[in-house]
């Protein structure tokens, strides 16, 4: 029932309706375009987001990756790992915290194998410590939180 009423009330404000109460609206009619102003959600991205990123293909990875200037954290993982799911999250936190001096690159290494054989990686999870290009530190497994921090201040020299 109350599904109904918010579906009613949704497809009563259309932009038209906007228009003659004298808000902007998007060109495209869309539903979402007309709810009032105290009904719409800005969308931002948070740090974890703008630092983050999946690998697409072994092109990106050497765009984003190996030539990039900035310290690249590369997470090497699978959906299946269990300790991928735990260890992913906790270093994309610290990667957030350092507040744009390292990015983090993620790569499943199901849909890259290429990439997982190039740089030897055996087990998952596996992160690289990446600077100008080259390898400079790796670890295999599940690390706390100080140790990511520890391995994160040494990557980037603080």
């Amino acid at each position: 029932m109350a599904q109904r009423l918010v579906l009613r009330r949704l497809l009563s404000l259309t932009p038209r309706t906007q228009l003659l109460q004298g808000q902007k609206t998007l060109s495209s009619p869309l539903v979402l375009c007309a709810l009032p102003a105290p009904h719409r959600r800005a969308i931002s991205t948070s740090p974890s987001c703008r630092s983050t990123f999946n690998v697409q293909d072994g092109s990106d990875f050497q765009d984003r990756v190996v030539n990039n200037p900035k310290p690249v954290v590369v997470d090497f993982h699978a959906q299946w790992c269990g300790p991928c799911k735990i260890l992913g999250p906790r270093l994309e936190k610290m990667v957030a915290k350092q507040e744009g001096k390292v990015l983090m690159a993620k790569v499943d290494i199901d849909d890259h194998t290429d990439l997982a054989i190039e740089y030897e990686v055996s087990a998952v999870p596996t992160v690289l410590a990446m600077k100008n290009g080259d390898v400079v530190d790796k670890f295999v497994g599940i690390k706390d939180e100080d140790q990511l921090e520890a391995f994160l201040k040494k990557l980037i020299g603080a």
